[in-house]
């Protein structure tokens, strides 16, 4: 009776661990699939973004336009925009580029068709230059047109800091929390990337501040790598539940003739 009551452990164990085994293939599998169509969709979404970036600039949506406005189908599209720059209205929010660290320009543009109004990020200023005095560029003045890559705004913060409209430091650029500090309304849901009128004739060339077009577009895919990973801890599951099963059959095997002799003794 004790014999039959551990063989009877023994075989819900070997269940139990079986069980385990399908489980945890079956969701490594699952989970290498998923990150190989995530993978998919990453390179379709680069690819996109691409041809957004260097298609020909167009019209920036309209007021008619906000509500639909969205990451999947306008995020870095290349834009082109008309009117006036509210330059006393401007707002610094912290950068950090390959120029080093400091801010960017936003500066409100004023529409010529319809007056509603488009943050513009006119480029990036050193510590130095945060004052408007000192700076080496010429602020565009009456109609001015922009062109560069439409932003969506970023509510949420910036370099592990929330921004602070009373204290008036910014961290990341912040739409309507911008707007609403410098007292701006019928603002567009986005901002823009001016880009570069002009870009350095050599890397020693000082660049003129605000230093426009540098925009980094850049998305991390390393799905592949985590595709195979989980297919690897897959086929590690099953290597191991053979080697399990392998040495089963190898004890069962070798009892096999301990029961017979003790059969014959008896």
């Amino acid at each position: 009776m004790a014999q039959q009551a551990v063989r009877r452990r023994s075989t819900a164990a070997r269940v139990a661990l079986a069980v385990c085994a399908v489980l945890a293939f079956a969701g490594f599998v699952a989970l290498g699939t998923w990150q190989v169509e995530r993978r998919a969709w990453k390179l379709d979404l680069i690819a996109r973004v691409d041809q957004r970036v260097h298609a020909p600039a167009t019209a920036a949506p309209g007021r008619t336009e906000w509500p639909t406005v969205n990451a999947a189908n306008d995020e870095y599209r290349h834009v082109r925009l008309a009117g006036t720059f509210l330059h006393d209205k401007e707002t610094l929010v912290q950068a950090s580029t390959k120029l080093g660290a400091g801010f960017w320009v936003l500066t409100p543009l004023r529409s010529s068709a319809d007056g509603s109004v488009v943050l513009v990020n006119r480029g990036f200023v050193p510590p130095e230059a945060q004052k408007r005095e000192a700076r080496t560029a010429t602020e565009p003045q009456g109609e001015t047109t922009v062109a560069g890559l439409l932003r969506l705004t970023e509510p949420k913060g910036g370099f592990l800091r929330k921004n602070d409209p009373a204290g008036d430091r910014w961290f990341s650029r912040d739409v309507q929390a911008i707007a609403a500090a410098r007292g701006l309304s019928d603002v567009a849901p986005y901002f823009v990337d001016a880009e570069a009128a002009q870009a350095p004739s050599s890397a020693a060339d000082t660049p003129a501040w605000p230093a426009a077009g540098l925009t980094v577009i850049s998305f991390p895919n390393s799905h592949l790598v985590y595709a195979l990973t989980w297919y690897g801890l897959a086929l590690m599951v099953l290597i191991a539940a053979w080697f399990v099963r392998r040495s089963e059959n190898a004890a069962h095997a070798d009892a096999r003739p301990a029961d017979q002799d003790a059969r014959r003794d008896g």
